[in-house]
C-alpha cells in the first residue's frame, strides 16, 4: 500500500466500514452477523494502515471527514449521519492505535451508535482508541499557526538564553541552569502545542551564531521526537534540557580549534573529542541538572555498533535521550552551512541516517524521525514542477513527496504578494 491511490482507497474503506458498522449497531443486536462483518472489515483495514502509520486518525473539520490529513468526500447519507452524530457529541477526532481488537472495535461502534447527547462521549474508555476535540495543531490549515510571530520570538529568546548558558559555563565553570530551564520550558510547551511550527523554525537560521542555534535546534528536534513517542511533562523537559546541553563541554575547547574555518587535523580533532567527557563533568557538578544531562553529553557521539567516541567506551545499549539527541545532532549539523562544509539537502541527510540505521542508529527511531520531518521538512525551500519557488509549511503523511507549501516566487522569479503567497499546493 505504498502509492497514494491505494492509501486513498483504504481511507474510504475505513470510513465506509465505520459508518456502516454504526448504522448496523443501531438496527441489530450485538451478535448480528452483519455487524460482525463490518467490525471484521474495519479491523482488517486498520491492520493494513497500521503497517505504515500509527495511530490512524479520523477528524471532522468544518463538516468534512479527514483521515490522516486527507479530506474525503461524504459520499452517502450514512456518512452524513455519522458526521452529524459525532458533531452532536462534540467528537471531532478519533485515533485508532495499533493493537486494536475486534471486541474493542465492536464495543466502540456500539458506543458511538448509542450516542444521544452533547458531550456524552467523555466517558469513552478504550485501550487503543481515543476520542476528543481537535487540538490547535489539528485545526491549522497550513501547519503554521496564527501565533507564528510569538513562536519566532520564543525561538529568538531561546537562542539568546543558550548564549547566556554557554557564557556562564565558560566564565564560571557551570552553565546558568535557571536560564536553560526557562528556555526549555517554553520550547517544550510549544513542541506539545504546535510541533510543526517550532520544528519549521529550526530550518530558518542565521549562521553567525551557529553554536547557540545548534543548541536550541537539537533541543527542539529531540523533544519533537520524544513527544511523538508519547513522552511528555517533566520527562520531556529533561530530554530537552539534556539535548540543549549536549555540547556544553566545548566551552573548554580552545577557540582556535572551535572556530577553525578548515577541517581539523588529527591532533586538533583529538582535542575536540574531549568535549564529551568534559561536558559530562561540567553537568554532573551543576545543580538543578537532571541526571540525564551528563549521560547525554558523554554518550552523544557513541554509536550502537561500538564506533564513535570517547574511544574505548562500549555500551550494550544507549540511553533513549542519547539516541534521540544524536539523531538531532547529526541532522542539524549536516544541514548547516559552515565555512568548511556546504549544507546538505534534507533528502541526502535522511539517506545517510537511513543507511546507518540498525548499525550506528536505532532503525526504528530513524524511521520515526523521517516520518516526523518528512522528505521535505517545514521551513525548507523547494522548486515546484511549475518553476515556482515555495516554502514547505506542513508535511503530508499520506505522501511525503507532496508537502503543503506556500508559494513565494513565481516561475519568473517575481516575489508574490501576500494574498498569493499564502495559498498552498502539493509539490
Amino acid at each position: 500500500m505504498q502509492d497514494h491511490s491505494s492509501r486513498l482507497a483504504a481511507y474510504e474503506e475505513l470510513l465506509r466500514r465505520f459508518a456502516s458498522g454504526v448504522r448496523a449497531a443501531q438496527l441489530y443486536a450485538a451478535d448480528h452477523p452483519l455487524l460482525g462483518r463490518h467490525v471484521a472489515g474495519l479491523v482488517a483495514v486498520l491492520a493494513t494502515l497500521h503497517q505504515h502509520q500509527t495511530p490512524v486518525t479520523i477528524g471532522i473539520v468544518e463538516g468534512q471527514l479527514v483521515v490522516a490529513d486527507t479530506p474525503l468526500p461524504k459520499a452517502s447519507a450514512g456518512m452524513a449521519d455519522l458526521v452529524r452524530r459525532l458533531r452532536e457529541a462534540e467528537i471531532e477526532r478519533i485515533a485508532f492505535g495499533r493493537g486494536i481488537t475486534a471486541d474493542e472495535t465492536a464495543s466502540f461502534i456500539r458506543a458511538v451508535a448509542a450516542l444521544t447527547s452533547r458531550g456524552n462521549a467523555t466517558a469513552f474508555a478504550f485501550p487503543h482508541i481515543t476520542v476528543g476535540r481537535l487540538t490547535a495543531e489539528d485545526r491549522r490549515q497550513d501547519g503554521i499557526a496564527s501565533d507564528m510571530a510569538a513562536i519566532r520570538q520564543l525561538y529568538a529568546t531561546s537562542v539568546a538564553a543558550a548564549e547566556v548558558v554557554w557564557e556562564s559555563a565558560a566564565t564560571e565553570g557551570m552553565p546558568d541552569a535557571p536560564a536553560a530551564l526557562q528556555a526549555v520550558d517554553g520550547l517544550a510547551e510549544t513542541v506539545a502545542q504546535n510541533r510543526t511550527a517550532i520544528v519549521a523554525l529550526t530550518a530558518m537560521r542565521t549562521y553567525d551564531n551557529y553554536t547557540f542555534t545548534h543548541m536550541v535546534n537539537v533541543a527542539i528536534l529531540t523533544m519533537a521526537q520524544a513527544r511523538a513517542l508519547g513522552i511528555e511533562g517533566r520527562l520531556l523537559r529533561e530530554f530537552g534540557l539534556s539535548a540543549l546541553m549536549h555540547d556544553i563541554g566545548k566551552v573548554r575547547t580552545p577557540k582556535e580549534i572551535l572556530t577553525k574555518p578548515d577541517r581539523l587535523d588529527d591532533e586538533e580533532f583529538a582535542i575536540m573529542r574531549r568535549h564529551t567527557v568534559e561536558g559530562a563533568e561540567i553537568l554532573r557538578r551543576t545543580p538543578e541538572m537532571p541526571i540525564l544531562a551528563p549521560v547525554v553529553a558523554f554518550e552523544h557521539h557513541l554509536r550502537l555498533d561500538g564506533t564513535g567516541y570517547p574511544y574505548g567506551v562500549k555500551r550494550t545499549a544507549l540511553n533513549l535521550a542519547t539516541m534521540l539527541s544524536s539523531i538531532s545532532d547529526v541532522y542539524d549539523a549536516m544541514r548547516s552551512q559552515r565555512t568548511y562544509q556546504q549544507a546538505f539537502p534534507t533528502d541526502r541527510i535522511l539517506a545517510v541516517l537511513r543507511r546507518n540505521d540498525g548499525t550506528q542508529f536505532d532503525q526504528h527511531l530513524v524511521r520515526r524521525f523521517v516520518q516526523l520531518l518528512g522528505i521535505y521538512p517545514p521551513g525548507n525551500l523547494v522548486r515546484l514542477t511549475t518553476g515556482e519557488v515555495a516554502v514547505v509549511v506542513r508535511t503530508h503523511a499520506p505522501d511525503p513527496y507532496r508537502p503543503r507549501v506556500r508559494v513565494l516566487f513565481d516561475s519568473s522569479g517575481r516575489r508574490l504578494d501576500e494574498s498569493n503567497s499564502t495559498r498552498t499546493r502539493g509539490r
